[in-house]
């Protein structure tokens, strides 16, 4: 290779500066474009924001364009940010702090799902040329006295334009920006930056706080002793299902046939998640926090609903078949089963979710005290759909066999993901079938509800983890179902013909906890009578 002028570090971070822009903003600029009008004003408004990026992407680069800084800062932003780009362009995601937590926290079989060719491509175009670019490029540095004057000169500059801008397009701006606040969300590498430093605060947060009690003044009233049989009450934690597709909930595809000749199962139609992440959405529900003031760190520093339970007796297991419980059950039984070894069950570093009822019949033949079990599904997890279920299932064709979900028809998307529902039917069924097959012996109850929905192209989206504030209906409107055997409706004093009657009213995640509280007959002053959606329908 010849050799390559040395250039000044005002031209690196000017040339930076407009590669990142142009290169990795595609979705951001589409999105502005669609936000503003087509005239001329729209035009003017949609310059003055690409300048505000622009201006604001300068002066972060020269306030760090040191000799040993700058490069290595360009070279992770390259490498970090092509990735980013290739799942908002591909996907339609948002990049925010609980994007980053859930790239952070993922396992090894969730990435792998999202690795393709043309993630690689993209890395190899957008991060690694330029990156080799720029390493081969020398960089003419000043001395230190006149180096820092040129910066100061420079970012002096720099603040005298944004200001300018800013003044100049200040109403159209400030309503952009005051509308829409997914637009710095939208904006790469800055989105990465942010959003890793909220989640380096978060958990340099919850390490310092103290971890406290929940409900710490719990009681079981009555005491054991006044049922006359063990009692277990199985907790199903599904993955990316949506209420739009869900047949009970009146889909016109029937991806629930195997409930719905169940008979008295109850399907409550107006329920909606906490989050649109798993990292979110599961220790959300499992806390007393509620949406509106969960936080992330504050989940992380207290007990939660499974804790109290196993304090006032209840023997809890958690059995996951997917990326773990996201802190809520550490401290119960935890079974790991999402890479056991099972040729009927498992394959391709994975496991079906009928994995979680082998070995259930067992635990009830020994069962010695009340139980709550939770089941963690892998689900409706995406984006290989058609890796969810047991070819069998594959009732509904053609399906999309790629992880790269914007090159197949959205027909296959869709066909894909209605056979994971129709496949979490089957376990839900088959679990309901061994809970009856019991009732003689133990009291049972089901109670299952997704952790949040998913997007299958809707608005140029897919998968799920839009912010909560944008996201669409699909990523928040999730299934609930329930079922209880006729000894666990007198023991627990649940009338099923009274939920069945207001299975409509709204509800959330946030109804869990109090909701199983009450069910399970714990009484604390953190229990919140109006969030228990049982407690309507519960005659002791």
């Amino acid at each position: 290779m010849p050799n390559i002028k040395a250039v000044r570090p005002e031209v690196v971070t000017v040339l930076a500066t407009f590669y990142l822009l142009l290169a990795f903003n595609k979705s951001l600029w589409q999105h502005v474009f669609s936000l503003t009008a087509a005239d001329h004003t729209g035009f003017i408004l949609s310059v003055a924001f690409a300048a505000l990026i622009a201006i604001t992407f300068n002066l972060f680069l020269t306030l760090i364009a040191f000799k040993r800084i700058l490069k290595p800062v360009l070279i992770t932003l390259f490498m970090l940010g092509s990735g980013i780009v290739y799942f908002m362009n591909e996907y339609g995601i948002i990049f925010d702090a609980a994007m980053f937590r859930n790239v952070a926290e993922t396992n090894p079989t969730e990435a792998l799902g999202l690795l393709s060719g043309k993630l690689f491509l993209y890395i190899a175009a957008l991060g690694v040329l330029p990156s080799w670019l720029l390493w081969k490029t020398p960089i003419n540095y000043r001395r230190w006295p006149a180096e820092v004057l040129s910066k100061a000169l420079i970012s002096v500059g720099c603040v005298a334009l944004l200001g300018g801008v800013a003044l100049v397009n200040y109403q159209g701006l400030a309503s952009l920006f005051r509308n829409h606040h997914e637009l710095r969300l939208m904006v790469v590498p800055s989105n990465l930056i942010g959003a890793g430093w909220s989640y380096l605060h978060e958990q340099v947060l919850a390490a310092k706080t103290t971890f406290r009690p929940t409900a710490s003044d719990a009681l079981r009233e009555p005491p054991s002793s006044a049922h006359p049989r063990k009692s277990l009450t199985v907790l199903v934690v599904g993955e990316s299902a949506r209420a739009e597709n869900f047949g009970l909930l009146g889909y016109t595809r029937d991806t629930t046939p195997r409930l719905k000749a169940e008979g008295d199962v109850i399907a409550f139609s107006d329920v909606w998640s906490c989050g649109t992440e798993t990292a979110v959405s599961v220790p959300c529900m499992f806390s007393d926090l509620g949406r509106k003031r969960y936080n992330a760190a504050t989940a992380k520093t207290q007990e939660g609903l499974l804790d109290v339970l196993k304090r006032v007796g209840y023997n809890v297991i958690w059995r996951d078949n997917q990326a773990g419980c996201k802190g809520t059950c550490d401290r119960v039984t935890f079974i790991d089963l999402s890479n056991d070894k099972d040729p009927g069950l498992c394959a391709d570093h994975e496991c079906r979710d009928a994995i979680l009822l082998r070995d259930l019949q067992a635990d009830i033949d020994n069962l010695k005290t009340d139980t709550v079990v939770v089941l963690h599904q892998m689900g409706s997890h995406g984006p290989e759909y058609f890796k969810r279920y047991p070819a069998e299932f594959e009732k509904f064709t053609p399906v999309c066999k790629s992880n790269a979900l914007n090159n197949c028809s959205r027909e296959s998307i869709v066909n894909g993901y209605d056979n994971t529902l129709l496949y979490t039917d089957h376990v839900l069924a088959s679990l309901i079938d061994i809970l009856r097959s019991n009732q003689d012996k133990v009291d049972t109850a089901m109670l299952y509800l997704s952790d949040h929905g998913e997007s299958l192209g809707e608005y140029n989206l897919f998968l799920h983890g839009t912010p909560y504030m944008v996201a669409p209906e699909q990523q928040r409107h999730i299934p609930m179902v329930a079922w209880f055997s006729e000894g666990y409706r007198q023991s627990f004093g649940v009338d099923t013909d009274c939920l069945q009657a207001t299975r409509n009213q709204p509800l959330s995640q946030d109804n869990l906890f109090h909701s199983m509280l009450g069910l399970l007959n714990v009484k604390t002053s953190d229990y919140s009578q109006p969030l228990d959606m049982f407690a309507k329908c519960r005659h002791r």
